[in-house]
């Protein structure tokens, strides 16, 4: 944090402590576990370091089509996500290439491209597991 040019308070080491232990967390999920550390947080000052810690590169906020935000300590490096259709699960991905930007779009209009978010899509095992152990429907009888 001091690295960053943020205080160390309480509520500051809560909140990334909580990242750190639980990746790809949404606010509400963060305050949650501030809370049953600190005891009463609002919701303003998780959001507001959120804000800091993100501006400051200490975390970083992803936010996968229909979902919401959600933050993760890994910022270090060029990595990307796979998220589940079903349940919303999202797992790390290394970048096969390594260095940002990891693709060359076919025009950049002009911009100085420094990054490429990747997201994939899929089922996540669990899901997958779960959806070949439900029998399928029964079909309706066309005679009535």
């Amino acid at each position: 944090m001091r690295q960053a040019d943020l205080r160390v308070t309480r509520p500051r080491v809560a909140v990334l402590s909580a990242v750190y232990h639980h990746p790809h967390a949404d606010t509400d999920s963060i305050i949650r576990v501030v809370r049953e550390d600190l005891g009463e947080v609002s919701h303003q000052a998780v959001y507001d370091v959120l804000r800091a810690f993100t501006a400051g590169g200490l975390v970083r906020r992803i936010e996968p089509a229909g979902s919401v935000a959600r933050y993760e300590s890994r910022v270090a490096d060029n990595h990307h996500h796979v998220v589940c259709r079903s349940c919303g699960a999202i797992e790390d991905v290394d970048c096969a290439v390594g260095d940002a930007p990891c693709l060359s779009p076919s025009h950049v209009h002009g911009y100085a491209i420094d990054e490429a978010e990747v997201v994939y899509w899929g089922t996540c095992p669990t899901c997958s597991t779960a959806d070949s152990s439900v029998p399928p429907a029964p079909e309706k009888d066309s005679r009535v």
